[in-house]
């Protein structure tokens, strides 16, 4: 029965990251009603903030008032609605994010997107990984907001805490700790971490070198974004997707997503070796209808307009437009597409288009039909020959098999018809060209757009 979407696939109602606890003080609250305001103020504000002053002037100053390179988004995490909230009983959270470029100072996103009420923080901080639950000694920094080291968030809102000086090595693990008083219930998660997170027993304990854990899952709380301060070369591209950008089937904790693998790629060349990659993809995401989190169209101004330092976009969605059968026709899908491209364009990025890779035999008859796989041929044939798009990035040609090209190369399928397996992601990342990339000199401004 199509009830819950995960991934691709909607099965059951089972939870996609089950917590594994040892002394849990979860509960699994599944007659939560979640208030979900899709224009909330922190997204209008953060639109008019782009537009007045990241749109025109990329610098930032210091609080002395120097110049200090500038704020570049370095990891992300795009907030949904949760499915089922976790309760959180006066503990602390610590998250890893595998950061994709290094800067001298950090702040942090908290995002209270889907919240009914105000979440109260009662702490973060934030300090560099060693290993597990445990922070390098003395990395540790407290996390302000405001100049207060607690902080409250309105109903759909945002906060950004206060920069601290840390130096943050490209490639680097950073563990963002908060410190959640009272009972809370998660309504604002990203499900698909695919990285362990860490869940105290009751107590602050967002200073502890090592966190004592009483439970562990594999989505992230709250936390939505990661910003380093670096140099005025330095600029982002944002990924807006579905699972397959979200990452879905890669190897849990070695960071094997394509968003990855294109980091990695952009890190060993030295022209691009300050552009970081931000991954805004939500498993089971729609371009046009909401399914699994606000549907792409909806979100972009949140997830991707509004990120420190971005530059580029590279759109892969429309899968699962096509997937729902009778949802979408090819020529909506285009023109959501289209949409994206102008918005985007406003914006001053430049906009890449990924076509969409094959999915022969995943649920056949139910998400795979003849008909489906004609409009996936067709909204394919628009990305490559429309010139719409800036470039367009091959996504389909580097993992299709070539003597059935409805259907994905075995050697980098996960197994599910759908997904790719490690190997897959990374022949998608390799599909890419970095020359894309190579514009130091671009500065992001409103343009006219293409059409």
């Amino acid at each position: 029965m199509f009830v819950r979407a995960y991934g691709e696939a909607i099965l059951s109602l089972t939870p996609p990251h089950p917590i594994r606890d040892k002394k849990s003080k979860f509960e699994i609250c599944s007659r939560y009603a979640i208030a979900v305001s899709r224009r909330s103020l922190a997204v209008i504000a953060a639109t008019m903030l782009a537009i007045a002053g990241m749109a025109i002037a990329p610098l930032t100053l210091a609080r002395d008032g120097s110049t200090a390179g500038q704020w570049v988004g370095t990891w992300s995490a795009s907030p949904q609605a949760a499915f089922r909230p976790v309760e959180f009983n006066g503990q602390t959270i610590r998250q890893i994010v595998h950061v994709s470029i290094g800067g001298t100072r950090v702040r942090v996103r908290l995002s209270n997107a889907y919240g009914a009420d105000s979440l109260h923080i009662g702490a973060a901080r934030v300090g560099r990984r060693s290993s597990g639950a445990s922070i390098v000694a003395g990395s540790d920094r407290v996390l302000t907001f405001n100049g207060s080291e607690s902080t409250t968030i309105a109903a759909g809102a945002l906060a950004i805490s206060d920069p601290v000086n840390l130096r943050v090595p490209d490639r680097g693990d950073l563990a963002v700790s908060i410190y959640v008083p009272g009972n809370v219930l998660a309504a604002t998660e990203h499900s698909l971490g695919l990285q362990t997170t860490y869940i105290s027993p009751e107590g602050d304990f967002s200073g502890a070198d090592s966190l004592p854990t009483a439970t562990t899952t594999q989505s992230f709380y709250f936390l939505t974004g990661v910003e380093v301060n670096a140099s005025t070369q330095s600029r982002a591209i944002v990924t807006l997707g579905d699972s397959i950008t979200d990452g879905l089937h890669s190897t849990a904790d070695a960071n094997k997503r394509w968003s990855n693998r294109l980091a990695e790629r952009l890190r060993s060349q030295k022209r691009s070796s300050k552009v970081a990659v931000l991954n805004a993809g939500i498993s089971g995401n729609r371009l046009l209808h909401d399914t699994v989190g606000t549907n792409a169209s909806a979100r972009l101004d949140r997830d991707v307009l509004v990120q420190s330092g971005a530059r580029y976009l590279i759109v892969l969605a429309g899968i699962n437009d096509i997937g729902y059968s009778g949802t979408a026709s090819a020529d909506e899908i285009i023109a959501g597409h289209l949409q994206i491209i102008d918005r985007a364009h406003a914006m001053g990025l430049k906009v890449y288009g990924g076509t969409l890779t094959p999915f022969q035999a995943f649920l056949p008859g139910l998400y795979y039909t003849a008909d489906g796989e004609a409009k996936r041929q067709a909204v394919n044939r628009w990305i490559r020959t429309s010139k719409a798009y800036d470039a367009v990035i091959d996504f389909d040609k580097a993992i299709r098999d070539p003597s059935n090209p409805a259907a994905m190369r075995s050697t980098y399928d996960s197994g599910d018809n759908l997904h790719p397996n490690d190997a897959g992601y990374q022949a998608m990342a390799d599909a890419i060209d970095l020359s894309l990339f190579k514009d130091r000199g671009f500065v992001r401004r409103a343009v006219n757009a293409k059409r």
